[in-house]
């Protein structure tokens, strides 16, 4: 059915992340389509340094044209205040952009990889999507990430049992301002802790104090 649904596709932007769903939403366009794939990466110190590099390793193992924009929501003060809907306003930006580089390259559309679980939790980011014109086909057949997962790793992508990803401002409280230099301490934080050979973590951020949630 996913095959199917991409085949309609022909030619697309994949927003690739480099976790679990955006990889595997990148490894069938690359099977169905070919060519007509563009895999476009987010650089922003909203990410952890480190996933940058694990996808630009990811795409040139897949052989994918993949371009890595710099993001600019930082610059944008009704993300940086931190309100509840703080990703509306940084996935704005971001889809903007990758719709932008699909005309720009004679792209038809531009994918991303959200799956069906992601439906019951609070995702203002998806309203950006939407108004963007966005497709998510994993979510539109009902891909959950556990079946994700499965799949993945009958493909023998890296990424099938790779943490789940979040981003870094989702650290931080709403209302706290969101800054370059708070991101830099929760990333190499959370960086020491991943040395320790702990794989998911995340380290909470409450000013003067912080709260590490590891599992074990």
């Amino acid at each position: 059915v996913l095959k199917e649904s991409l085949m309609g596709l022909e030619r697309v932007v994949v927003a690739f992340s480099g976790g679990v769903d955006s990889a595997f939403l990148l490894k069938m366009c690359c099977d169905v389509l070919g060519e007509g794939v563009l895999a476009v990466t987010a650089d922003s110190p909203i990410h952890p340094a480190h996933e940058l590099e694990d996808a630009a390793k990811l795409a040139e193992s897949l052989r994918v044209r993949h371009l890595i924009v710099r993001t600019g929501e930082l610059e944008n003060p009704q993300f940086t205040v931190n309100p509840p809907d703080r990703c509306y306003h940084c996935k704005t930006w971001l889809f903007q952009a990758l719709q932008e580089i699909a005309v720009d390259k004679g792209l038809l559309s531009v994918v991303e990889g959200s799956n069906a679980d992601d439906l019951e939790d609070y995702r203002p980011g998806a309203r950006a999507g939407n108004e963007a014109g966005v497709r998510r086909p994993l979510q539109e057949v009902g891909l959950t990430k556990a079946e994700i997962r499965s799949m993945s790793k009958d493909l023998g992508l890296p990424t099938w049992n790779k943490p789940s990803l979040a981003c870094l401002v989702s650290r931080i409280p709403y209302g706290t301002p969101i800054t370059p230099e708070t991101l830099a301490s929760i990333d190499a934080a959370e960086a020491f802790i991943r040395s320790l050979g702990i794989a998911q973590v995340r380290v909470r951020h409450y000013g003067q104090t912080a709260r590490i949630e590891v599992d074990l």
